[in-house]
């Protein structure tokens, strides 16, 4: 399967270089950074530490597309939804491992994959944290908002942009699935001053930032006497990376439309 990289030369771009030529049944076609990026013009196997691939990081989006059958893209949001447009008009699979997507965004996502896209899109790649969230709306299912309260503590690196993380996001969406509730109206993100006793029923997230922290999750069920917690621990990129190539190798074979990651694992409804 013939991939283009988005991002190619920061963190994860590097990370899924290497993942992809590691991985049977998936090739590097091109490899594709923001304009005016000092990686224009670098070996993509190079810069991620692989040797030399043969592949040039470039701007041109079109050509990078051209002869392709699927992206990877842990970008910003405006990028992805820029290139789901493109990867519609292509009809080719778009894996989106980026975060912090507002609704302008995500309804342009949705868009693309009802005009021909194949995407799977989700907050994390991982098979961990996937089965985490699964694991995270049976007990929230199971113990009910009378007796338990639910928070999710998140903590990453001090270069992470967006706040709440894209995993604890989907991780209080499994929550709140659990749970019969929109997230969106039962979530608490900031705690400041005199706020008042903790309203039943909501889900609060804690945010921590600093260092190198690859990323950590837990999600607290914290009731009277007794406190259940469930976490992951990311030590290493290249977990998401994996997941994600997983995914596009999935997704070749699939219909246009918007997948999650519990679809590529098995672990959907």
């Amino acid at each position: 399967m013939k991939l283009v990289v988005l991002g190619a030369a920061g963190r994860m771009g590097r990370t899924l270089v290497k993942v992809v030529s590691e991985t049977e049944g998936a090739a590097l076609h091109a490899a594709l950074e923001r304009s005016g990026s000092p990686a224009l013009g670098s070996d993509a196997g190079m810069l991620a530490g692989i040797g030399e691939a043969g592949v040039t990081i470039t701007d041109d989006v079109d050509a990078a597309l051209d002869g392709a059958d699927g992206i990877v893209d842990f970008t910003v949001p405006a990028v992805s939804a820029d290139i789901a447009k493109r990867a519609a008009e292509r009809s080719l699979v778009h894996v989106i491992g980026t975060t912090g997507f507002e609704a302008e965004a995500n309804d342009a996502i949705l868009a693309a994959a009802d005009a021909g896209a194949t995407i799977v899109k989700s907050g994390n790649m991982s098979l961990g944290v996937n089965l985490l969230a699964v694991l995270v709306e049976q007990a929230a299912r199971a113990l009910g908002p009378e007796a338990f309260d639910i928070e999710v503590l998140e903590m990453h690196h001090r270069h992470k942009v967006d706040a709440p993380s894209g995993t604890a996001l989907l991780l209080g969406e499994a929550a709140a699935t659990g749970r019969g509730i929109a997230l969106a109206d039962r979530s608490v993100r900031v705690r400041d001053g005199i706020t008042g006793p903790r309203e039943q029923g909501t889900i609060g997230f804690a945010t921590l930032r600093g260092g190198s922290v690859v990323g950590e999750h837990s999600v607290i069920l914290a009731g009277e006497g007794e406190r259940i917690e469930l976490s992951h621990a990311a030590g290493d990129r290249t977990i998401f990376a994996r997941g994600a190539i997983k995914a596009a190798l999935w997704a070749k074979e699939k219909p246009a439309g918007l997948y999650s990651m519990r679809d590529v694992l098995g672990l959907a409804g």
